[in-house]
């Protein structure tokens, strides 16, 4: 795809920018040799930019390790080997590795981001599925899709999920934790802010919440389940240890449950009956299946 000067100008670009484009492109160019012209001229954002305004392609670059400051493809990244780079690392569709991705900065695709071992970025964000071996995110980490990390996943700020999230170790997240669909977690999970879940909450450890905790279906601990806010589960809240609310606020166990169903579907377990028991059928200590 060629972007003559018209083509780019009806994106309304920054006049900047825009005079960049007429003095090194003055008769237009093709859209990936673009990108890299301005990511070669130190100017990332406006190839990121351009990537938003034109989209992906179905372009695959495929390489064996890949190793530079910045990368702005429009289509998908494929890496046998890893990836190494010192800020930015961008795909219209989706960014694969057989090794470690490690970024300075963002790390960014349009679709699925997969690595075979360790992903670090200071943001990260797919628009579908995230998968990996492990990942430590110094800010916000957003996939559209699944997330599946085989061991453990740190983020040290809000952690958003589009479908379901499953964690083979510890998840530690800082700020908020928000799931469309089911958490899942084998190790302990540890928030600063709330969590939310769409469906259940399954965590082999201890739950410690910063704020308040919120499953649309059951929450199951195995370990004490301890938050400083509410406790919301809309079936039953299974905890190996106590359950604890914060300070003035209430632990709630079938919020979706039919009051006359709570015996079934609205249990609430732990080692004793939780103070700030609100709603839900309390049948004392039980071991967890």
């Amino acid at each position: 795809m060629e972007l003559s000067k018209a083509f780019v100008k009806a994106k309304n670009p920054c006049a900047d920018g825009f005079r960049w484009f007429l003095r090194h492109r003055p008769q237009g160019e093709d859209y990936q040799p673009l990108l890299d012209a301005l990511v070669a001229d130190g100017r990332v954002d406006d190839a990121c930019w351009l990537l938003a305004q034109f989209g992906p392609t179905s372009a695959v670059l495929q390489l064996d390790e890949l190793s530079c400051e910045s990368i702005v493809f429009a289509g998908a990244i494929e890496v046998r080997g890893g990836i190494d780079a010192g800020a930015r690392v961008r795909a219209g569709r989706g960014i694969r590795a057989g090794g470690d991705i490690r970024v300075g900065r963002e790390l960014v695709a349009g679709e699925t981001i997969a690595a075979g071992g360790v992903v670090e970025a200071t943001t990260l964000e797919a628009g579908g599925d995230l998968l990996a071996g492990a990942a430590v995110i110094e800010g916000a980490l957003r996939a559209g899709g699944q997330l599946r990390i085989a061991r453990d996943l740190v983020c040290r700020r809000d952690l958003d999920v589009g479908a379901q999230a499953s964690v083979g170790g510890v998840l530690v997240v800082e700020g908020e934790v928000r799931v469309a669909r089911s958490l899942r977690v084998r190790g302990t999970l540890r928030t600063g802010g709330g969590v939310r879940a769409g469906d259940g909450v399954l965590v082999d450890g201890a739950i410690d919440c910063g704020s308040h905790l919120d499953a649309g279906w059951g929450i199951k601990a195995g370990g004490p389940i301890t938050a400083r806010g509410a406790i919301r589960a809309g079936e039953s809240l299974c905890a190996d240890g106590e359950i604890v609310a914060g300070a003035g606020y209430g632990v709630y166990a079938g919020l979706c449950v039919q009051r006359e169903d709570w015996a079934g579907s609205a249990r609430v377990v732990a080692t004793e009956r939780p103070a700030e028991l609100l709603s839900g059928c309390w049948v004392g200590p039980a071991v967890l299946a």
